[in-house]
């Protein structure tokens, strides 16, 4: 990499740094203002979303449904207060439609929806089907010799599920690697720690087995997440899943690694002790 070349790295990671930070500010926002939960799931991803929305996914808002387009699913839907404000932030929808999460009659529902609101392609939050319809997606493109790509951003709970597991074997089996896995590895479900609900443990040594390429990264190195994406696939012929260690509640000190704000609503004094530490944070 020449200097310049990395100068132009140092300034997109900066850019995309700044951008996840705007996010886990709006969602934590949208959250305390709905009276809502999801907070601790929602920061955990931030960091991803704004590497994908930012620099990897081949997406033009102003063709949210163009044929060529990568396709991006939320299989985690009950952390859509991020993907909301990501999509607005990225020109899919109108900032005016923010206030309206989680509203009776707004726009925008408690779980990621496609319905009226561009630039979802699916509704999810029923938890271990978003990579079944990303399968299903990845599959017609391989048939039709389309150029797209499609991502799944899973929880580490759906990998609880035996739905994740058969789409995993579908998707090795037919050889597609214009399908990416991500997996938000933060290690807390909605119960409890994920080693003490149902251990996954060695994660990337399953998804191998079933013939995935898999790579772990640290979910909040932004230099890390941007190589680790810019350089799909890992190997042709295989899908490729991503693991990303990340912390629940990301971000904020007092939210960090605590189940307690996987259902948690944040009141008026913690929303402004989260958007100082945000703000302070590199």
């Amino acid at each position: 990499m020449s200097y310049d070349q990395a100068e132009t790295f140092h300034e997109k990671v900066q850019e995309l740094k700044d951008l996840a930070k705007r996010i886990r500010k709006r969602s934590v926002q949208l959250v305390h203002e709905a009276n809502s939960a999801h907070i601790g799931s929602t920061l955990s991803m931030a960091d991803l979303l704004a590497a994908l929305y930012g620099d990897i996914l081949r997406i033009d808002s102003s063709e949210p449904e163009a044929a060529g387009r990568d396709r991006f699913i939320l299989s985690k839907g009950h952390a859509c207060a991020g993907f909301y404000a990501i999509l607005a932030e990225q020109g899919f929808i109108p900032e005016e439609w923010l206030p309206t999460f989680y509203k009776d009659g707004g726009k925008l529902a408690g779980h990621a929806t496609h319905k009226g609101v561009p630039g979802i392609e699916v509704s999810t939050g029923s938890l271990g089907h978003g990579l079944s319809m990303a399968c299903g997606m990845a599959f017609a493109a391989h048939r039709d010799k389309a150029k797209h790509r499609v991502f799944a951003l899973l929880s580490d709970g759906e990998c609880d599920e035996g739905s994740t597991w058969e789409a995993v074997l579908f998707s090795a089996h037919h050889k597609l690697d214009n399908l990416i896995a991500i997996v938000d590895y933060n290690k807390i479900q909605s119960l409890g720690h994920v080693h003490e609900v149902m251990g996954l443990e060695p994660l990337g040594e399953k998804w191998k087995a079933f013939g995935w390429n898999v790579k772990e990264i640290n979910g909040h190195d932004m230099v890390e997440i941007v190589e680790t994406l810019r350089s799909l696939p890992f190997e042709p012929g295989r899908p490729s899943c991503v693991i990303a260690h990340t912390v629940k509640g990301k971000g904020v000190s007092f939210m960090e690694d605590k189940l307690l704000w996987h259902y948690r609503n944040p009141r008026a004094d913690d929303v402004e002790k989260a958007l100082e530490e945000i703000e302070a944070s590199t």
